[in-house]
């Protein structure tokens, strides 16, 4: 049996989401020292809520000594329950203002990069033999690259598809030694301060 729990929050992320973790755990008859594994979703995504989301798997993931796997947005647009099965997949998200990430897939496995592309003219290079295209606007840029459309959301179940993905990885070995880091395809709309670090008196 699956437990999960959601809730839409504007500030207290931070200070929340172990807490939640603790009680999800606990209407399962569970704690901590019970997991094998933490999934955490990585982006594209919400910015701060990522690096929240992120720091607490990695820290608890060295707490009690278990892997912390990563799962892409990409990775949580595919289907779940057919991880490996296609051969040559482009994965959708959106992005801001009409642009969207794609990133290809070949098995179950990210074959390159994800970058920021207009689904209006999406790039040449796309291309492929089979082309299954999956994700946001996917009947739109599968039409443009000769590919076959597969719409679907991360959004209906994200919580799920985060455990379906991660089970997976577990059993084939995939990302287990590899840190959970916030994946952000563009550079962030803030700029840097201008003003010069303050001089450290030792």
């Amino acid at each position: 049996m699956q437990y999960s729990a959601t809730e839409a929050m504007a500030k207290g992320q931070a200070e929340r989401i172990l807490v939640l973790c603790q009680d999800v755990l606990a209407r399962a008859s569970l704690t901590f020292d019970d997991l094998t594994a933490i999934g955490v979703g990585v982006g594209p995504g919400n910015f701060t809520g990522i690096r929240i989301s992120v720091s607490a798997a990695r820290g608890l993931a060295l707490g009690l000594g278990i892997p912390a796997i990563p799962v892409s947005t990409f990775e949580m647009l595919r289907d779940p329950f057919g991880a490996e099965a296609t051969a040559s997949e482009l994965v959708v998200v959106a992005a801001p203002r009409g642009a969207a990430y794609v990133q290809p897939f070949r098995y179950g496995r990210p074959s390159a990069a994800p970058e920021l592309i207009d689904p209006a003219t999406p790039p040449d290079h796309l291309r492929a033999v089979n082309l299954c295209v999956t994700g946001h606007l996917a009947n739109e840029i599968a039409g443009n690259l000769g590919g076959t459309p597969n719409p679907t959301s991360a959004d209906d179940d994200p919580a799920a598809r985060i455990a379906r993905i991660t089970e997976w990885k577990l059993a084939n070995g995939h990302d287990l030694a590899t840190r959970p880091a916030p994946l952000y395809v563009r550079a962030p709309d803030a700029a840097p301060a201008r003003d010069k670090p303050p001089v450290i008196l030792a």
